[in-house]
């Protein structure tokens, strides 16, 4: 980050990266197909963030239910780790590159598909697990993007529920 930052996202090299972690090229490769992927969460991270808490929501709980705990797990999480100024300079970085943008929107797209899953493996039935799947993804990127805005204090949790409340009222 402090490099993608510092030289901007374009003029940093893998080769910058890997001085600056103390790897050599090699070692990078090993764990990163690209550079682009430092800026992705490694493995199924931010997927098990909100899938896991909808899969394991119990029956008698409704769709949307399941989709605002798992909002709620996001939130703790992303507030603790990788915490708001990290998830800043992130968004910065990969708001200014297009390339960037648009893998964040498909990986967005593939959470949105996997949470949609997860509700039909608990019996939800169509249309209601994409809609509230997409509902929780679209909550979660107005949210989000309030929270790593310059001067929001507010938590990523509070921004979430007025996403909510929002969608609520725009429905009504």
């Amino acid at each position: 980050m402090e490099l993608f930052t510092e030289r901007g996202y374009e003029q940093t090299t893998v080769a910058d990266i890997a001085a600056h972690a103390g790897l050599t090229e090699r070692t990078f490769f090993r764990h990163f197909a690209d550079k682009r992927e430092v800026l992705f969460p490694v493995g199924t991270w931010f997927h098990d963030l909100f899938v896991e808490p909808v899969a394991a929501a119990p029956d008698d709980i409704s769709p949307i239910g399941a989709v605002t705990r798992a909002l709620a797990t996001a939130a703790k999480t992303m507030e603790a780790e990788p915490g708001r100024e990290n998830a800043r300079a992130r968004h910065r970085i990969v708001a200014s590159n297009p390339d960037l943008l648009e893998r964040e929107v498909g990986k967005l797209a593939g959470v949105a598909a996997a949470i949609a899953a997860a509700q039909r493996g608990r019996g939800v039935e169509e249309p209601a697990a994409s809609l509230t799947a997409e509902l929780c993804i679209a909550a979660f990127r107005v949210a989000f993007e309030r929270w790593v805005a310059d001067g929001e204090t507010r938590s990523l949790g509070e921004l979430i529920e007025e996403s909510l409340e929002g969608i609520a009222a725009a429905v009504a």
